[in-house]
């Protein structure tokens, strides 16, 4: 592993979980300061997957009750201590390794939104105020697939591609039972 003289790991020398989410936390310090994002990075849990293929990254959070994106929550004494409760931000590692630094910045400052609005309304989502949070911060609202999909769903009738899936569900096991929206004609499932 190579290290600069301040002892920080580089980006193109991650090798290990622990590696990546030293890099990703020192990144979201700063991102947190340059951006002005009301975050406390002391009540984020960190991880790595090995397993996600569709998200570059998640925050897992508790389930709020009656927390509505947009309105502030006013945390309660008895259930969390007055502050909010910690969530985990979950990095892939299929993502990492495929992503270019910029990409992987990307990433990271849109899943501090997520942990922004988490800790400010008690949940999280792609709506209005976090397309706005993430024009401000110059991030994608979904990230670019890094992964392949397993199973490619086909219209029998034209022949397009109208669904990607990486588990076999049940559109996968019994796909002729569904209807693609291009044609109305049953589907035909490929594995990849």
């Amino acid at each position: 592993m190579t290290e600069r003289f301040d002892g920080r790991v580089q980006f193109d020398a991650i090798e290990s979980h622990a590696a990546l989410i030293e890099w990703s936390r020192r990144y979201c310090a700063r991102a947190i300061a340059v951006h002005d994002l009301d975050v406390d990075l002391e009540r984020v849990d960190w991880s790595v997957s090995t397993r996600a293929r569709r998200r570059a990254a998640a925050v897992k959070s508790p389930s709020v009750d009656d927390a509505v994106v947009g309105e502030v929550r006013e945390w309660s004494p008895a259930a969390w201590d007055a502050i909010p409760p910690s969530c985990e931000l979950s990095l892939s590692w299929a993502a990492f390794d495929d992503f270019d630094r910029s990409e992987w910045r990307d990433t990271l400052r849109h899943e501090l939104i997520h942990v922004e609005q988490f800790q400010q309304f008690g949940r999280t989502d792609h709506g209005t105020e976090f397309k706005a949070r993430a024009e401000q911060l110059d991030v994608a609202v979904r990230c670019r697939r890094f992964a392949d999909a397993r199973y490619l769903l086909r219209c029998r009738d034209c022949d397009s591609v109208v669904a990607r899936r990486y588990r076999a569900s049940k559109l996968v096991k019994q796909p002729a039972e569904y209807r693609s929206n291009c044609c109305g004609a049953p589907l035909d499932c490929l594995e990849q």
